[in-house]
């Protein structure tokens, strides 16, 4: 069995966790989530703890406790704090706006690139070059954020791009070998 399974999940406060006919339900102050379990796993929900237990002594299917666990830790943190990404617009000209639900992009195009942002998700600029991404949902934010670095991928010659907050790109000399 997993070793992080076997540790319970410590339910905060605010969150009101429901468990019934395969659906998890967390709700909280940032939002509501939903989980549809394997029907190999079981939850266990104590007054302050839930617990991931396998339904059988099968042990083929106790590489999905470690996965659920996760997944029930993240939705928990979601509802009760949120995630956030920041996107950094690296390149002349590049600039981002929010125009309602919509993020309008100039990533060196001949034309404006416009990304509607799904429910759950909120966005906001700053400096017309750092995008800051906040959802309840960490696989909808990351799939998200992923989606806009798609337009305009870091390259490593000239460093230009959509980079996530942090990321380093390892750079290479062009075709003179310059360093």
């Amino acid at each position: 069995m997993s070793r992080i399974g076997k540790r319970p999940i410590a339910l905060v406060q605010d969150v009101n966790v429901t468990f019934s006919n395969r659906l998890l339900e967390v709700k909280g102050p940032k939002g509501k989530l939903e989980l549809h379990t394997h029907p190999d796993i079981d939850l266990v929900i104590d007054n302050e703890t839930l617990s991931v237990i396998p339904s059988n002594d099968n042990t083929t299917k106790t590489a999905l406790i470690g996965t659920t666990w996760k997944l029930i830790n993240n939705m928990i943190h979601g509802v009760s704090q949120g995630f956030q990404k920041q996107l950094n617009l690296v390149g002349v000209g590049y600039r981002a706006a929010l125009k309602q639900n919509e993020l309008v992009l100039n990533l060196g195009y001949s034309h404006p690139i416009n990304y509607s942002l799904p429910d759950g998700i909120s966005a906001s600029v700053d400096a017309n070059t750092k995008i800051t991404l906040e959802s309840s949902d960490k696989q909808l934010l990351g799939q998200v954020s992923a989606d806009i670095q798609k337009f305009r991928p870091p390259e490593p010659y000239k460093g230009k791009g959509v980079l996530f907050e942090g990321q380093k790109l390892k750079r290479k000399a062009g075709k003179s070998g310059k360093v």
